[in-house]
């Protein structure tokens, strides 16, 4: 049960990325449906990080909790920026990455 909140992160996390940028594959779009949309988006991704930050709170304080939602956004973004928007990823990124694994270190280190 411990990591359900993960995946139901990473569920909310896509959702979110589609919400927010998802739309930049298609600038040309009416700008009020397009946030319209991006909110009907952005709903499905709060039935997922909702539950997941309060089922996940059982095992994790709010500040490990916090951290993990970082690591899975830039995990997701990564992914979608290159796979969606191709996207690619620089060398710079990767070392931002790392240094956000070395949050995770120090946050859960006891």
């Amino acid at each position: 049960m411990k990591f359900l909140p993960v995946v139901m992160l990473f569920i909310s996390n896509i959702f979110m990325s589609f919400a927010w940028y998802g739309h930049l594959k298609h600038t040309g779009r009416n700008l009020f449906l397009t946030i319209i949309l991006s909110w009907m988006i952005a709903f499905l991704e709060y039935c997922f990080s909702i539950p997941a930050n309060r089922i996940g709170a059982n095992y994790f304080s709010v500040a490990q909790l916090k951290i993990i939602q970082e690591v899975i956004t830039l995990v997701v973004f990564a992914g979608f920026s290159v796979l969606y928007l191709k996207q690619e990823i620089k060398l710079n990124y990767l070392y931002a990455f790392i240094c956000m694994i070395g949050a995770v270190y120090f946050m859960f280190k006891k």
